[in-house]
């Protein structure tokens, strides 16, 4: 799951070497503001086949939040 969210990550933000965990957070990321959280949320959901609510998307703290909700959602 970390494996495939980093390198959306990566593409993203065009950073080779992030390394992302369930902590992190757009605080430890450069470039991750509202608009490419947006664009973050696009890229997961189409990756993973999932949709998340407004309600879930606001309750995301840290990476670790979304790939919970991920995998609640795909089981």
């Amino acid at each position: 799951m970390y494996q495939e969210l980093q390198t959306i990550f990566r593409n993203l933000f065009d950073d080779p070497n992030l390394v992302i965990g369930p902590e992190t957070t757009a605080a430890d990321v450069d470039g991750w503001d509202s608009l490419s959280h947006a664009e973050l949320i696009r890229r997961v959901e189409k990756h993973f086949g999932v949709k998340f609510s407004f309600k879930q998307v606001s309750k995301f703290a840290n990476v670790g939040d979304m790939a919970r909700c991920i995998e609640e959602m795909k089981s």
